[in-house]
């Protein structure tokens, strides 16, 4: 079950599409402000590799 405690990125600033993240046992779950009803879920081991690909852009 996707939890209540969606956290924005830090990066986002008033009126931009968000990226939000919200997290349960074994699960990350991410969506945008735009497309809040569309939510991708990941393991945390995946989600770690993806954010370590994003920073070496």
């Amino acid at each position: 079950m996707i939890t209540d405690r969606w956290q924005k990125s830090s990066y986002c600033q008033e009126g931009d599409a968000c990226v939000h993240i919200s997290t349960d046992h074994n699960r990350v779950h991410i969506t945008d402000s735009d497309a809040a009803q569309s939510i991708v879920t990941v393991t945390p081991a995946a989600f770690t590799t993806f954010l370590g690909l994003v920073k070496s852009l």
